[in-house]
């Protein structure tokens, strides 16, 4: 198995994984810009881009991943919900689904909360077991913080489902499992975010504040701790949805 993590300048992470001996990848959260960075990389690796993940539209920065995927002629993916507001064909992924990619298989697990399309990716590498090795954590679990709430409904309301996400769902995992989420400090998507790259599970149930509180503290100090919403928002969201140039 191979991995990479891209950096963007806001602090965007983006990932790139996949199976070298069966010369079969992913390609997640793709920032706009980036594209011919992952064609690169997919070259270096001798391997073909067989599916490109978004973990959910971006309302922070424009999405590369419909046009990386065009260029290589792979599936463009989201949440099967996300159907309902894009403009264009997708490729919908539903909660459970797995994706193969020669040895790597990656689970889907739909994680609403920071956006109602909101996923989580929990990658397996066969050839050291079946058991998940790490989790790209998206929007919805951050090192140190989590997703803001206020993207996809009232802030309340959206606070209450990805305390439902991370409780029933991210935190019932292995705590030895390694996280990637899909920003680090400097992003104006959570609060609390660290400008450490990665953790595991087991670490941020010990020390991301968010984790500790019960429903009703979370979802009032999560509403209180959202931060400005990002600049020109409407304008990002409408693109990366299809509705503007």
């Amino acid at each position: 198995m191979f991995f990479k993590q891209r950096v963007s300048g806001d602090g965007t992470l983006s990932y790139f994984y996949g199976c070298g001996g069966k010369g079969l990848a992913v390609a997640v959260d793709v920032v706009a810009g980036d594209e011919d960075w992952f064609v690169r990389e997919a070259h270096n690796a001798q391997v073909r881009i067989t599916y490109v993940v978004d973990t959910h539209v971006h309302a922070d920065h424009l999405s590369g991943g419909r046009a990386l995927a065009a260029q290589v002629g792979a599936p463009y993916c989201l949440h099967e919900n996300a159907r309902d507001s894009v403009r264009f064909p997708i490729r919908g992924l539903a909660d459970g689904e797995r994706l193969e990619t020669g040895n790597v298989v990656t689970r889907i697990l739909h994680t609403p909360g920071h956006t109602l399309d909101s996923l989580c990716l929990i990658v397996a590498d066969l050839r050291r077991g079946p058991d998940p090795w790490f989790a790209l954590t998206g929007d919805t679990l951050f090192v140190g913080g989590v997703g803001r709430p206020d993207l996809g409904g009232t802030p309340a309301e959206m606070a209450g489902r990805l305390y439902d996400s991370l409780h029933d769902k991210i935190l019932t995992l292995p705590d030895d499992l390694e996280i990637f989420p899909g920003h680090a400090a400097g992003s104006v998507c959570g609060a609390g975010l660290s400008g450490k790259p990665s953790s595991t599970l087991g670490f941020e149930k010990r020390f991301d504040p968010y984790l500790s509180f019960a429903r009703p503290a979370f979802i009032a100090k999560l509403v209180e701790d959202t931060p400005a919403r990002p600049a020109e928002m409407d304008r990002i969201v409408a693109a990366n949805l299809g509705r503007a140039a």
